[in-house]
C-alpha cells in the first residue's frame, strides 16, 4: 500500500496540468527590514523545477 508523505502534501500543491506549486521561503518574520519588491516577490507562488518534481511525486502517489 502506497502512503502519501503528510508533509510534503501540505507544503505544496498540485496544479491541474499536475505541475507542482509550492510558497516562497522567508516571509514568516524579520520582515520589516526587507525592501518592498522583495516583499511582495515573496507573495507569489513559485513552480517547482522538473527535477525535484521527479522526486516529489514519489512522495505524492495519488497527486
Amino acid at each position: 500500500m502506497l502512503k502519501t508523505k503528510k508533509a510534503i502534501s501540505k507544503r505544496i500543491k498540485v496544479t491541474s496540468k499536475n505541475k507542482f506549486i509550492r510558497r516562497k521561503i522567508g516571509q514568516n518574520h524579520f520582515n520589516a527590514k526587507q525592501s518592498g519588491n522583495k516583499t511582495r516577490s515573496l507573495h507569489k507562488t513559485s513552480e517547482l523545477s522538473a527535477q525535484v518534481a521527479k522526486r516529489i511525486k514519489r512522495h505524492l502517489p495519488y497527486a
